[in-house]
Protein backbone atom coordinates (compact mmCIF):
# COMPACT_ATOMS: atom_id res chain seq x y z
CA UNK A 1 0.00 0.00 0.00
CA UNK A 2 1.29 3.04 -0.94
CA UNK A 3 0.81 6.40 1.24
CA UNK A 4 0.40 9.62 -0.04
CA UNK A 5 1.20 13.48 2.20
CA UNK A 6 -1.95 15.65 1.31
CA UNK A 7 -0.49 18.59 0.10
CA UNK A 8 -1.37 21.53 3.26
CA UNK A 9 -2.59 24.25 0.63
CA UNK A 10 -4.01 21.91 -1.97
CA UNK A 11 -8.06 22.26 -1.97
CA UNK A 12 -8.97 18.89 -1.61
CA UNK A 13 -13.24 17.32 -2.75
CA UNK A 14 -14.04 15.55 0.68
CA UNK A 15 -17.25 14.06 -1.42
CA UNK A 16 -19.74 13.89 -3.90
CA UNK A 17 -23.31 13.60 -3.48
CA UNK A 18 -26.54 13.74 -6.05
CA UNK A 19 -26.88 17.72 -6.11
CA UNK A 20 -23.83 18.59 -3.76
CA UNK A 21 -20.04 18.95 -3.78
CA UNK A 22 -17.84 19.08 -0.46
CA UNK A 23 -14.68 21.04 -1.28
CA UNK A 24 -13.00 21.90 2.50
CA UNK A 25 -15.32 22.11 5.12
CA UNK A 26 -17.63 23.84 2.51
CA UNK A 27 -20.92 22.61 0.33
CA UNK A 28 -21.71 23.55 -3.08
CA UNK A 29 -25.08 22.54 -4.50
CA UNK A 30 -23.99 24.35 -7.58
CA UNK A 31 -21.09 23.50 -10.58
CA UNK A 32 -17.99 24.84 -8.93
CA UNK A 33 -14.75 26.03 -10.62
CA UNK A 34 -11.53 25.98 -8.61
CA UNK A 35 -7.86 24.90 -8.86
CA UNK A 36 -5.59 23.13 -6.49
CA UNK A 37 -5.02 26.20 -5.02
CA UNK A 38 -8.64 27.97 -4.75
CA UNK A 39 -12.34 27.69 -5.20
CA UNK A 40 -12.95 30.44 -8.10
CA UNK A 41 -16.55 30.21 -7.28
CA UNK A 42 -19.92 29.13 -8.74
CA UNK A 43 -20.25 28.21 -12.09
CA UNK A 44 -22.69 29.59 -14.12
CA UNK A 45 -25.66 27.32 -14.87
CA UNK A 46 -25.60 27.17 -18.77
CA UNK A 47 -25.84 23.65 -20.14
CA UNK A 48 -22.59 22.06 -21.12
CA UNK A 49 -24.04 21.68 -24.33
CA UNK A 50 -23.76 25.52 -25.11
CA UNK A 51 -20.78 26.46 -23.83
CA UNK A 52 -18.42 28.43 -25.61
CA UNK A 53 -14.32 28.74 -25.23
CA UNK A 54 -15.03 32.87 -23.60
CA UNK A 55 -17.14 31.16 -21.33
CA UNK A 56 -13.80 29.41 -19.49
CA UNK A 57 -12.38 32.77 -19.54
CA UNK A 58 -12.51 32.46 -15.31
CA UNK A 59 -10.56 29.29 -15.42
CA UNK A 60 -7.98 30.13 -18.48
CA UNK A 61 -6.68 32.94 -16.29
CA UNK A 62 -5.22 30.31 -13.79
CA UNK A 63 -2.96 29.55 -16.52
CA UNK A 64 -3.82 25.96 -16.53
CA UNK A 65 -2.06 23.20 -18.52
CA UNK A 66 -5.39 21.12 -17.95
CA UNK A 67 -8.83 21.35 -17.43
CA UNK A 68 -11.26 18.57 -16.19
CA UNK A 69 -14.42 18.67 -17.36
CA UNK A 70 -17.03 17.32 -14.36
CA UNK A 71 -20.47 16.69 -16.55
CA UNK A 72 -22.09 15.37 -13.41
CA UNK A 73 -23.67 11.89 -13.19
CA UNK A 74 -23.37 11.32 -17.41
CA UNK A 75 -20.63 12.12 -19.66
CA UNK A 76 -21.90 14.74 -21.93
CA UNK A 77 -19.49 16.36 -24.15
CA UNK A 78 -19.20 19.80 -24.52
CA UNK A 79 -18.61 21.64 -28.31
CA UNK A 80 -16.37 20.33 -30.26
CA UNK A 81 -14.95 24.12 -31.10
CA UNK A 82 -13.86 24.14 -27.40
CA UNK A 83 -11.69 21.42 -27.68
CA UNK A 84 -9.79 22.51 -30.63
CA UNK A 85 -9.74 26.24 -29.01
CA UNK A 86 -8.13 24.90 -25.96
CA UNK A 87 -5.87 22.69 -27.93
CA UNK A 88 -4.67 25.21 -30.36
CA UNK A 89 -3.65 27.18 -26.63
CA UNK A 90 -1.66 24.24 -25.50
CA UNK A 91 -3.91 22.82 -22.94
CA UNK A 92 -5.55 19.79 -22.19
CA UNK A 93 -9.02 18.85 -21.99
CA UNK A 94 -10.39 15.93 -20.21
CA UNK A 95 -14.55 15.53 -19.88
CA UNK A 96 -15.72 12.83 -17.52
CA UNK A 97 -18.70 12.16 -15.14
CA UNK A 98 -18.34 14.74 -11.99
CA UNK A 99 -17.42 11.62 -9.48
CA UNK A 100 -14.15 10.47 -11.68
CA UNK A 101 -13.45 14.36 -12.16
CA UNK A 102 -13.15 14.71 -8.45
CA UNK A 103 -11.11 11.82 -8.08
CA UNK A 104 -8.72 13.00 -10.88
CA UNK A 105 -8.82 16.40 -8.91
CA UNK A 106 -7.68 15.33 -5.91
CA UNK A 107 -4.44 12.84 -7.79
CA UNK A 108 -3.35 16.11 -9.47
CA UNK A 109 -3.50 18.63 -6.71
CA UNK A 110 -1.48 15.97 -5.06
CA UNK A 111 0.92 15.93 -7.56
CA UNK A 112 1.39 20.17 -7.47
CA UNK A 113 0.28 19.70 -11.21
CA UNK A 114 -1.16 23.30 -12.79
CA UNK A 115 -4.83 22.71 -13.74
CA UNK A 116 -8.35 23.74 -13.31
CA UNK A 117 -11.53 22.20 -13.16
CA UNK A 118 -15.07 22.61 -13.60
CA UNK A 119 -17.57 20.55 -11.76
CA UNK A 120 -21.00 20.03 -12.56
CA UNK A 121 -23.60 18.52 -9.16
Amino acid sequence: MKFTRELPNAVTIRKIAIGEIQIGADTYRKAVALTADEVLGDWHAKPIADLTIDDLDQVLATGPELIVLGTGNNNIFPPREIMFALAKKGIGFEVMDTGAAARTFNVLANEGRKFAAILYV
